[in-house]
């Protein structure tokens, strides 16, 4: 989990960084957030990892049509790529979609508008802590 803690500390601070960084860790099992990823690179001065979101694009041609979908998604949230969210959500699967609706809500940065209020859509517990 060190990884993935130091691509969420790496993006503290930019809500629509945070949540693209967040889609990438949180959907299929975390592989788009991996090691070995062409978008996530390694600072040469510390050796911490952050995220090419721009790359993208150019690196996503063996996926899925729903995993394009998906990165194009998290691409968009973080760095103006653009996508035409007819063309991205239909037929997008429930799990992810979940995770697609609390990255908006995280961009938006409904999580800091009032401490009673909380997030307007929470991200969703994980399988493994329910």
């Amino acid at each position: 989990m060190a990884h993935e803690d130091d691509l969420r500390a790496w993006a503290k601070g930019m809500h629509t960084i945070e949540a693209a960084t967040e889609l990438l860790i949180r959907a299929f099992g975390g592989r788009y957030a991996a090691v070995g990823r062409p978008w996530i690179r390694k600072d040469g001065s510390d050796g911490k990892p952050w995220i090419d979101f721009e790359v993208i694009p150019e690196c996503i041609g063996g996926s899925s049509g729903g995993e394009r979908r998906f990165l194009m998604l998290a691409a968009s949230l973080a760095d103006n790529v653009p996508v035409v969210l007819s063309d991205t959500i239909p037929g997008m699967d429930r799990e992810n979609l979940d995770l697609v609706l609390a990255a908006i809500a995280h961009a938006g940065g409904s999580h800091e508008h009032s401490d009673k209020l909380g997030s307007l859509y929470p991200w969703p517990r994980s399988l493994d802590s329910v």
